[in-house]
């Protein structure tokens, strides 16, 4: 073709080179400036520059075909079935299952050897082994698959990580002894590999015996309804952990016992108590207690917030750029605008329905309903009948979407979440609804001005958070569209998105609505993981970020009076909201807000 540059010859060869891999027609490859990720067939993986330098190439290469071996040679409800749920564990588990399915590339095709180690190298410049000052720094996954893709393929350990490796070389080698012959050996088994790797778990004390996963075969009554939760995990699942993804989401679907425990039995003690919103059925029942109780302390805390801010959207740049920005969000979704539009007319035609007015008929009194005039006529007999005008009760309603604006949003899925919020505020407008739009993310990559304070101090070991928030209002709650609208471009800057902390945005957020005076009030998270910030959990353990997440989740769902809700794109957030979705394509993103939002206004 004519037209196309060189990127455009290089991205359609990669994309068949992935169809040829995986053996599925339907991969699709599209660039991304942050983090490379998978959703099913969608891959997203490193933008070169328009030269392409062979390096830049290669790790583009690299992901690629790292993620079609993944669909080639990895059945993710097998995987998921016997996953143990500490959060290290799981990690470690996932990260040797990765090391297996591009050993088998690698081992196989000299070219996809290159490529893989490429990307290996940029996966391993982001993770915090490549930073590790002591034994206690080391991501224990990190080192352990490095080591184990040693075993496997040969391929040496990057310059980079070489350092954070050998300070644990000889804890995870004498404890593994002959695990790493034994898992070359069943490569190309994922089961017997998978047996293989939780026996080495074991080993290294990761797991116990009796909790290393569920049994294959437990002979129960209940192996139907395991099965069924097993074919749910499996299409829930999100994409492959990759790079600075990997610590924050290697706790993913792992639920603590005794807090369930806990939660099940809170729940069988507030059955009396679920009053009005008990009954809604899709709610969750919420026992009476002062919703003004907030608790004090989630286990979880940070190193300062003396850098942090909340700041309105056009404090971060002038009137002028906000207009471009916005101009250039409505460019790209011209097409898409369209469908949106229809589906929040759809919206506001069920809000309108239950804020009219109905009748009472068969009344002895009221207006004349001339209606049932000719059953007087036919049968003399019968008495005039009355109607009576009422009021539906509509409460009084806010909507607050809190949007991530973690650098992994960046491309469509930012522009579909800020075109859909606008047009969502419009039409709620209308409706006599208010709606609130908000947005989270860091000030800096990798810690700011927090990590720089942290490291003054003598870093004092769990300093808990280590980065400074920035929390954004695109649209305060009692300002007209009209005015808030070109806010909403600024999702489109260029260096805006960096990292996401989202039990502190949830809490902020919730803060906001707790002093509104409403009688119902919406929260709606539109996300796409889990909390991802290299800083912190470089510092502390691997699942502390999303811990605090889980706690305060749990928190709003049973304890306040503001109804949750959220969207996952392209990751599975089932696992952390009651009432939540998922989706793949970021095109189903507008229909779903609307059909979540449609449910919470169901009338009590």
């Amino acid at each position: 073709m004519a037209d196309e540059t060189p990127l455009d010859r290089f991205k359609r060869a990669l994309t068949g080179t992935a169809r040829a891999i995986a053996h599925e027609p339907e991969v699709e490859v599209a660039w991304s400036a942050d983090a490379p990720a998978a959703s099913g067939k969608n891959f997203r993986v490193p933008l070169p520059g328009r030269s392409l330098p062979p390096d830049q190439a290669a790790e583009a290469r690299g992901f690629a075909d790292s993620f079609a071996l993944r669909l080639r040679h990895h059945n993710e409800a097998l995987h998921a079935r016997r996953a143990p749920s500490e959060p290290v564990a799981r990690a470690c588990y996932d990260a040797v299952e990765q090391v297996r399915y591009e050993a088998l590339g690698a081992n196989n095709f000299s070219g996809m050897r290159g490529n893989l180690e490429a990307a290996n190298e940029l996966r391993t410049a982001s993770d915090p082994i490549a930073r590790a000052q002591g034994e206690n720094d080391v991501p224990l996954q990190s080192a352990l698959g490095l080591l184990l893709r040693e075993e496997l393929t040969g391929a040496a350990i990057p310059e980079r990580a070489r350092a954070g490796v050998e300070m644990v070389r000889e804890f995870i080698e004498a404890r593994t002894g002959g695990d790493f012959e034994a898992l070359a050996l069943s490569i190309d088994n994922q089961e017997a590999f998978q047996s293989l790797a939780l026996d080495m778990l074991q080993h290294l004390e990761l797991t116990r015996p009796d909790d290393a996963g569920e049994p294959e075969d437990s002979g129960d009554e209940d192996d139907g309804q395991d099965e069924q939760e097993d074919d749910s995990e499996q299409e829930s699942d999100g994409a492959e952990p990759q790079s600075t993804e990997m610590a924050g989401e290697m706790a993913e679907g792992e639920s603590d016992g005794d807090d369930q425990t806990e939660a099940e039995s809170s729940d069988d003690m507030s059955d009396g108590e679920a009053g009005e919103e008990g009954d809604e059925g899709m709610l969750p029942v919420r026992p009476n207690r002062p919703w003004t109780d907030i608790p004090s302390d989630f286990e979880y805390k940070y190193f300062t917030d003396k850098f942090d801010e909340v700041i309105e959207a056009p404090e971060l740049c002038d009137s002028e750029e906000l207009d471009r920005l916005r101009a250039y969000l409505d460019s790209q979704l011209t097409g898409l605008q369209s469908i949106v539009t229809k589906l929040a007319n759809r919206l506001q035609r069920r809000l309108m329905a239950q804020q009219n007015r109905s009748w009472d008929f068969d009344q002895e009194e009221g207006m004349l309903d001339a209606a049932r005039l000719a059953r007087v006529v036919i049968s003399p007999g019968h008495s005039l009948s009355y109607k009576i005008e009422r009021d539906t009760e509509f409460k009084d309603t806010i909507v607050t979407l809190l949007i991530d604006n973690s650098g992994s949003m960046r491309g469509r899925p930012i522009s579909i979440a800020a075109i859909s919020a606008d047009i969502l505020a419009r039409t709620l407008e209308r409706c006599g609804v208010k709606t609130e739009i908000l947005g989270f993310t860091t000030r800096a990559w990798k810690g700011g001005q927090s990590r720089e304070a942290w490291l003054a101090d003598g870093k004092s070991p769990h300093p808990g958070r280590l980065n400074d928030l920035r929390h954004i209002i695109y649209k305060k709650a009692d300002e007209p569209w009209r005015r808030a609208r070109r806010n909403l471009g600024l999702m489109m800057r260029e260096g805006l998105l960096k990292e996401n902390i989202d039990g502190e945005a949830l809490l902020w957020a919730h803060q906001r609505l707790l002093g509104r005076s409403e009688d119902r009030r919406i929260l709606m998270v539109i996300s796409d993981g889990a909390p991802v910030d290299d800083s912190t959990l470089s510092v502390n353990n691997a699942g502390y970020l999303e811990q605090h997440l889980r706690r305060v989740i749990d928190w709003i769902e049973k304890s306040s009076p503001v109804q949750l809700a959220a969207i996952g794109i392209g990751h599975d957030v089932t696992r952390y909201y009651k009432r939540s979705v998922t989706i793949m394509d970021v095109e189903q993103l507008g229909g779903t807000i609307i059909e979540q939002l449609a449910g919470l206004f169901e009338v009590e």
